[in-house]
């Protein structure tokens, strides 16, 4: 019989020096995300690896608000995770950095920056529930970064949990090889440990606080189950090793290490996903999640070299995971620190760095100088002398840096894949309440647009009016709580106001665009011709020159595009953002002596709104996707209430003894809804909302919201 308790321990160079050398080889280094839909138990999974790794000496419980990682007061009120929050602890000899995501649908930005930095992640879902709308959402997100995963089935102590039904939502819903590594001992209120189908021993917790277990032997009435579901494990593992498969085949012996080595080479290749299952706030099954994250997850080491283009040559350049390769890191969060001001967050991803040195952002080509370096926990911060490839840190004094920007050694330049963001769907007017908190307003909006690349600040010169714009109700909502609390800013918010675009319908050939202006001296001239066509559906912007045989030079030619683009920011119906359309240049001339960039720039402006006037234009809509689960009595009046707000049914059916209902909702139509939910189904109905595409509105409520911006 084996045994193990928790061992608490820091690294000896961090607690003599809080230095960081290469204490610990690059292939022990671990850097993972804790993903899930909301309240499937990340954050408290995260408290137990916090506690068990020696961390933390309390665990902190996401219902009481005292979850170290949810450390900001609005997580606390919400009991929700709203900021991706780092930390590093120690397992075994690995150093394991977490980054433990939110969950809402709102803050989905924090999972997309997350994991363009990470090696590997570990899904969390809810034994009942299985996979929920937001966990697709941030699966989808982990494929299109190629990030490895694990899964961790929680909350296997509920009535429900099923974990069967687990795997087989994960494979049909997304699309993904599940690989059952583990299977539960006990069930529900049964539930007391699991069955460990690599070692085929039992893992059974002692204590209440889970800090003590014990290998066991398999209970006999188990036994044959425990086989069944180890050989299933085994013949989806034994593709990837070719000891293991030989084995496998002619019935020689299989070693733990050879099916750790096979799983660990399917998962790091993303073939397949382990998968485990416990009770996290019942303190079963953390410790070996972690022996998971260890054994299975890659290293730096493991995944494939970063590429990224030489600003100068061009061309593209490999930077290998190595502590002797030319310094590269990518930044993927800004954040406001109320005691050292701002930080920037990034990943290390070759060479090693000194603190206060300066390096080279090549994003936006100017260098920076790196005052402090600080390794994170939560909130809390540990200065050290050097990082090295794979440290996820975070820099202060890096003044101009913002999110995606790539940090570089300035004599060997390389600009690193930057990272995309969703437009924000709902705005909303905000004015200061004094005007002594003026000042303090404008500063603190654009402080918190540094921070979330997904919050924008607008002035309407015509309104006088300041707007912001988020990603949902929620998001503005827990934007200006932090203005009062954190930056002391009262101000009044208006009601959310939808970002509405526009498009146009039909094309249209030969509209002019002519800049002629003479002040005495050198003057203006810009003339040029474009045709302009609708695109299809969230293609955005296109630009072509067409202009042969010198008609224009071509130093002018990028000067029409930037007077085109800038002209989509107002359309001509009601000034909202153009969208879906591409201008082609066909034709024009110039002055040898007046042409100017500025001169086309306002030429090409001139002519775009033109032809737009002239392109049958119409609003646009965001229309948001909605699943909402409903218990069986209460369908009626929900279909009901969907059908009043615009809303089309897609799809029904039937989850878990509860009605599944997908529709289509315009985001107009939505403000308010959760509560309205409630009250519907005696609060026993639950929803998610994404972001779908933008349609068409119908013609009378276009009417009204042309009227009302044109202040009729």
């Amino acid at each position: 019989m084996k045994s193990g308790t928790v061992k608490r321990r820091g690294t000896r160079t961090e607690r003599a020096s809080g230095k960081m050398e290469r204490d610990f080889p690059l292939e022990h280094i671990r850097n993972i995300g804790i993903m899930a839909h909301i309240d499937a138990g990340k954050t408290t999974t995260t408290e137990r690896i916090l506690y068990y790794t020696g961390k933390t000496y309390k665990m902190g419980e996401v219902h009481d608000g005292a979850a170290v990682m949810d450390w900001m007061v609005q997580e606390q009120e919400r009991g929700i995770t709203i900021t991706s929050a780092a930390t590093t602890c120690q397992w075994n000899d690995f150093r394991i950095n977490i980054i433990d995501t939110p969950g809402h649908v709102d803050f989905t930005i924090e999972v997309e920056r997350s994991l363009s930095v990470l090696d590997g992640a570990v899904a969390i879902f809810d034994a009942v529930e299985g996979v929920e709308p937001q966990t697709e959402t941030v699966w989808r997100q982990a494929d299109y970064y190629m990030v490895p995963r694990i899964c961790y089935v929680n909350k296997m102590d509920r009535t429900g949990a099923t974990f069967n039904k687990s795997l087989e939502m994960i494979k049909e819903k997304l699309d993904a090889r599940p690989i059952a590594v583990q299977i539960p001992i006990g069930i529900e209120e049964t539930f007391r440990g699991v069955i460990d189908l690599v070692k085929m021993k039992s893992v059974v917790w002692k204590d209440e606080m889970g800090e003590e277990w014990e290998y066991e032997e398999i209970p006999r009435d188990l036994r044959e189950k425990a086989e069944e579901a180890r050989h299933s494990m085994l013949e989806e593992v034994a593709e990837f090793d070719d000891e293991l498969l030989e084995a496998y085949i002619h019935g020689g012996e299989m070693s733990t290490e050879m099916i750790t080595r096979a799983t660990r080479r399917g998962t790091i290749a993303a073939k397949i996903v382990p998968v485990l299952c416990g009770a996290s706030l019942k303190n079963r099954g953390v410790q070996p999640l972690l022996d998971a994250v260890v054994e299975y997850l890659p290293s730096p080491a493991d995944v494939k070299a970063v590429e990224g283009e030489n600003p100068y040559t061009h061309e593209i350049e490999a930077r290998p995971a190595s502590d002797e390769e030319p310094f590269s890191a990518l930044a993927f969060k800004i954040m406001s620190d109320p005691y050292v001001g701002k930080l920037t967050y990034f990943r290390v991803y070759s060479g090693k760095l000194d603190t206060r040195t300066s390096v080279l952002n090549s994003t936006r080509g100017h260098k920076e100088r790196i005052g402090r370096i600080l390794r994170m926990h939560a909130n809390h911060r540990e200065d050290l002398e050097v990082v090295c490839t794979g440290d996820i840190i975070a820099g202060v004094g890096l003044k101009k840096t913002m999110t995606g920007d790539t940090l570089c050694d300035p004599a060997h330049p390389v600009l690193l894949e930057p990272m995309s963001f969703p437009e924000p769907v709902i705005s909303v007017a905000i004015e200061p309440k004094t005007k002594m908190d003026q000042d303090k307003l404008t500063e603190s909006l654009n402080r918190l647009s540094d921070e979330d690349p997904t919050f924008c600040v607008d002035f309407d010169e015509e309104s006088g009016q300041t707007i912001i714009s988020g990603m949902g109700e929620l998001h503005l909502e827990v934007v200006v709580d932090r203005l009062v609390r954190e930056f002391q800013v009262d101000a009044n918010v208006g009601k959310p106001q939808v970002s509405y675009r526009e498009t146009i319908t039909v094309p249209v050939k030969g509209v002019r665009g002519r800049f002629v202006k003479q002040t005495g001296g050198r003057g203006q001239y810009g003339d040029i011709t474009i045709d302009l066509q609708p695109l299809k559906r969230g293609a955005g912007y296109e630009f072509e020159s067409k202009i042969h045989g010198g008609e224009i030079p071509k130093e002018y030619i990028p000067a029409v595009d930037r007077g085109v683009q800038e002209a989509t920011g107002s359309g001509s119906l009601a000034g909202y953002p153009l969208v879906d359309v591409k201008a082609e240049l066909v034709g024009g001339s110039y002055h040898a002596v007046d042409s100017s960039e500025l001169a086309f720039k306002v030429a090409g402006a001139m002519a775009f709104k033109e032809a737009v006037r002239r392109a049958k234009p119409i609003l646009l809509e965001p229309i948001m996707k909605m699943e909402i689960m409903v218990p069986e009595g209460y369908i009626g009046e929900v279909i009901s209430d969907i059908n009043g707000r615009r809303g089309r049914i897609d799809n029904i059916s039937t989850e878990a003894g509860r009605q599944k209902l997908v529709v289509f909702v315009p985001l107009a139509e939505t403000f308010g809804y959760a509560t309205d939910l409630r009250s519907l189904t005696q609060g026993r109905a639950t929803y998610h909302m994404d972001f779908f595409r933008y349609e068409e509105i119908p013609a009378g409520i276009s009417q009204e919201i042309i009227a009302r911006a044109k202040g009729h």
